[in-house]
């Protein structure tokens, strides 16, 4: 199946680049990241602006109800007797997203009865906490400890429930009568209801898609004018840490009557070749004025330089001019084509370059320019071949990739655009070049950061349909929002080039429910199907079987845990639950037509730096407390062969596709850890899952993943580390990670014997080295050349404290973010990895210290403390310049017993 490429938003925050003013986007704030904005393009005071309104908002938050409205009636509620049910006021929110009219929903003609007073206008929320956005209530905890708590470890362990209130003002001014303005959310979690000057607008319930509301009705004309927002996040609402209150962008958007529709482009290419490719643009305009409008729609396509992020300023091709009638309140789409000569494609790193256009489309109407909109794109083929995989422009892609949750790690769920990137940055050293993204839709800033870094991205929505997973998860508002929900995602993020494949489930249970739930898989197809025809869509399977009726309706065959085989190992054998024999074949051999590849693999386990004894001599084992796992300390060995019940280790899950060659690839669960789910201790705080920990440390296993997705990286990597004074004399085994074929391992300079690996083993391994302090070397071969060597020694006591920070400057806009690793160092400066020394930062300059962590599930200590014990050596600090303030920042770490260590990170004015 060959499908067109499709368009992007290229730094969705940042789509209308021709406004009045061209605001600085608090959240591209990183100087390793250049802005594709088009500052050198012409605006006028007539055509749209999209200002950010991040800045200057009052917080407040109850862990209770504290104002008896609800969006609907809930369980957790019933205590409520009185409960006002706001859901007829907001439902009207998703009209433009239900294709039948016969089904959008009709706004009552009274208000609520319910006077809302951190609503109105008089309210004095001179109390609350200032805050800017995105703003992330629970992330500074503190954490809870404990059984009887109200958050537990599936969510986090932080306070993320309750209802919070967001309040601020602004003014309009005179020049901006007449313009409709849109409030523009680009995530609020959950429940989302706004109110303006008292009035109820609309909202959103679901709290990862982006919305828009037309807040002109309520607007009091050039005065003050509140906006009041109100989240509402119950408890056993999710299965992982989902954030809380409005942790994502938001704008105010200024638009003639008369101009493009949210998301209103669509952008797909076809006939491509290296000469040259056919673009084909719809444009959908709406009319919200009073009279009618006769508007002409010019689109001319641009280059975007790859390594600046900026336009090219010769226009490459334009689109035929088209004319639209519209009759007021009258909505209309275009159709046009045009063709690009000596195209550039875009395409994943190393071997092809992520290459990218903007059209920019302007109305006229009686000559002059009434709305600018820009639809930034990539060229590129997509090809799902059922034995080649995935081809991108004819080139075979293998999916190296991993699963991601939306939460950064100590900075929770509010988005980071630095933070996102230096994720990626890992991920991509990593050798990953693909995302799933789970299980929700993402921030918009990160698929433009895929688009911008080569990413090949899964997207995805719903984790679960109509039956439930949490008390108050999803299937509360499915029946209601599936449609405008899906809709909606789908309209945002289609233009993406990064995005070759949708997913609208995962893991959902109406696998289990035979024809009823293929019958709801295939409504939900033919939704998408609606909205978009040129990419595949799936959901991911973890219990469907090729026999039953839902497989046969996805486009591609994507498995959670199957094709490696669930508890099918003979280490697995006691364990309870479904036991699934591997099932890349049997899929094959069903849907010999459709392309097969695993969604979720692995599910390994580890803490990093955490070595326990003995060792299985499995290639893969569950944890338990007899082999891989300690629940006191909750920790979980990191020789990477440890899994979850459910899961497999990376050795096993790389034998099963080499015994599977058509097998396109798969995602990891997961590339970092996350908060919330800590398998198997639900009494930490987060994942065990991750290649890389909370704080962005590689684990042993990144080496493991490394050495097969990097297969031309000359590097080899050593573990366990070599300080055991308690294990002189014992068995400890020694095991190396390489894409060589053999290697040698030295013991103080005694050869404990040369290896080579055998068909479908993906380690070396020293199982019967006896422990003795001193060195440990090894080197590796390949094809019978030398290859890569690694060594490991027994250090000295801790000695001193060593800061490295993942950039030497900062933009000083209050949003920019320098990551400082501290490694403490023995007197000869080899890392401890064994030391676990309480450090205590400082800093001094014009910067402030944002959270410290160090990456050990266990660790209770919130996020924002400037004490942190190191984990496995290292630990984290992250800093910010403060706004508008340029100067040197130093930061300091300090220890009993250790000698300083301190860095110097440079603040620049924007």
């Amino acid at each position: 199946m060959i499908l067109r490429p499709t368009a992007c938003h290229f730094m969705h925050y940042l789509a209308v680049l021709l406004s009045i003013v061209l605001i600085p986007t608090p959240s591209a704030s990183s100087p390793t990241l250049k802005s594709p904005n088009i500052r050198r393009a012409s605006s006028s005071a007539s055509t749209r602006q999209r200002i950010s309104i991040n800045e200057g908002w009052r917080f407040w938050r109850s862990e209770q109800n504290p104002d008896n409205i609800a969006y609907d009636t809930r369980s957790d509620l019933s205590s409520h007797e009185s409960l006002e049910v706001l859901k007829p006021w907001i439902l009207p929110s998703a009209n433009d997203f239900i294709a039948s009219p016969a089904k959008h929903h009709v706004r009552p003609s009274d208000p609520p009865h319910t006077n809302v007073t951190y609503a109105s206008l008089p309210f004095d929320d001179g109390e609350w906490e200032r805050i800017d956005l995105p703003h992330d209530w629970a992330v500074q905890g503190p954490f809870y400890r404990g059984d009887n708590v109200p958050v537990t470890g599936g969510m986090g362990r932080l306070p993320v429930h309750g209802v919070g209130w967001y309040r601020r003002r602004f003014s309009v001014r005179p020049e901006d009568a007449g313009k409709k303005i849109y409030l523009e959310i680009d995530g609020a979690m959950s429940y989302a209801m706004v109110w303006l000057n008292g009035e109820i607008v609309g909202g959103w319930p679901f709290g990862y898609n982006s919305f828009q509301l037309d807040i002109t009705p309520y607007l009091i004309a050039e005065d003050d004018n509140l906006l009041a927002i109100r989240v509402d996040n119950p408890t056993q609402s999710s299965r992982w840490y989902p954030g809380g209150g409005m942790y994502r962008n938001v704008w105010l958007t200024k638009v003639n009557p008369t101009h493009i529709s949210q998301w209103g482009t669509f952008i797909t290419t076809r006939e491509v070749s290296a000469g040259s490719a056919t673009l084909d643009l719809t444009v959908r305009v709406e009319n919200k004025g009073e009279e009618n409008c006769e508007v002409e729609v010019v689109t001319n396509v641009y280059e975007i330089d790859l390594d600046s992020g900026l336009k090219v300023e010769e226009k490459i091709a334009e689109f035929p001019r088209s004319t639209l009638d519209l009759e007021a309140g009258q909505t209309k789409s275009i159709n046009t084509s045009t063709t690009v000569q000596n195209c550039l494609l875009w395409g994943p790193p190393p071997s092809q370059q992520p290459h990218m256009y903007v059209a920019i489309t302007r109305l006229f109407c009686n000559n002059s320019t009434i709305d600018t909109y820009s639809t930034t794109f990539g060229i590129r083929t997509l090809e799902f071949h059922p034995m080649d995989g995935l081809l991108i422009n004819n080139e075979p892609i293998r999916l190296q990739g991993v699963n991601q949750h939306h939460d950064l790690g100590a900075l929770g769920a509010a988005f980071n655009l630095r933070a996102a990137q230096r994720q990626l940055e890992i991920l991509r050293d990593l050798g990953c070049n693909a995302i799933r993204m789970a299980h929700n839709p993402p921030a918009p800033e990160l698929l433009d950061l895929t688009d911008r870094m080569g990413f090949v991205v899964v997207d995805e929505i719903f984790d679960n349909w109509e039956r439930e997973k949490t008390p108050n998860g999803f299937q509360l508002i499915f029946a209601d929002w599936h449609e405008p929900d899906l809709r909606a995602f789908l309209r945002r993020d289609r233009n993406h080039p990064s995005i070759v494949a949708w997913s609208y489930g995962n893991e959902v249970g109406e696998q289990y429910t035979d024809e009823a739930g293929a019958a709801l898989a295939r409504t939900l197809r033919d939704l998408l199907r609606e909205e978009d025809t040129t990419r595949p869509s799936t959901a991911s399977m973890n219990y469907a079987k090729p026999d039953m009726p839902f497989p046969a309706v996805l486009d591609l065959i994507s498995l959670n845990y199957q094709g490696e085989g669930i508890r099918d190992a003979p280490a697995y054998e006691h364990l309870e639950g479904i036991k699934t024999p591997p099932q890349y074949g049997v899929f094959h051999e069903a849907f010999p037509e459709k392309l097969v590849f695993s969604s979720e693999s692995a599910a390994s386990l580890s803490t990093r730096g955490t070595y326990l004894f003995p060792v299985t001599p499995e290639i893969s084992s569950p944890v338990t407390d007899e082999t891989g796992g300690d629940e006191r300390g909750r920790r979980v060995s990191a020789y990477e062969l440890y899994t979850s019940d459910f899961g497999a280790s990376p050795d096993k899950v790389f034998g099963s596709q080499d015994r599977h060659p058509f097998v396109a690839g798969e995602f990891v669960w997961s590339g970092w850890d996350y908060l919330g789910e800590p398998t198997p201790y639900y009494s930490a705080r987060s994942s065990y899952f991750g290649i890389i920990d909370l704080a962005g440390f590689k684990k042993d296993r990144y080496y493991l993943y490394q050495s097969r997705w990097r297969p031309d990286l000359k590097m080899a990597h050593i573990l366990p580390h070599w300080n055991w004074p308690d294990r002189v004399g014992e068995v400890t085994p020694v095991h190396a990670f390489s894409a060589a074929d053999e290697a040698e391992l030295f013991l103080n300079g005694v050869s404990k014997g040369r290896l080579q690996k055998e068909e479908f083993t993906y380690r070396f391994r020293w199982d019967e080295v006896t422990y003795e302090p001193g060195e440990l070397h090894v080197v590796t071969y390949k094809d019978g050349e030398p290859w890569a060597n690694d060594t490991v020694r027994t250090t000295g006591e801790a000695a001193k404290l060593h800061l490295t920070a993942d950039r030497t400057a900062i933009l000083a806009d209050g949003y920019d973010l320098a990551f400082i690793a501290v490694e403490v160092l023995d007197g000869e400066g080899e890392l401890v990895r064994t030391a676990d020394n309480a450090v205590t930062f400082s800093i001094s300059g014009p910067g402030g210290i944002v959270a410290t962590d160090n990456g050990d599930p266990a660790d209770m200590v919130a996020f924002p403390s400037k004490e942190r014990k190191l984990f496995g050596g290292l630990s984290l600090v992250i800093v910010k310049a403060r706004k508008g303030e340029a100067g040197e920042i130093k930061v300091t770490a300090s220890g009993d017993g250790l000698e300083d260590g301190e860095i110097t990170v440079g603040s620049q004015r924007y």
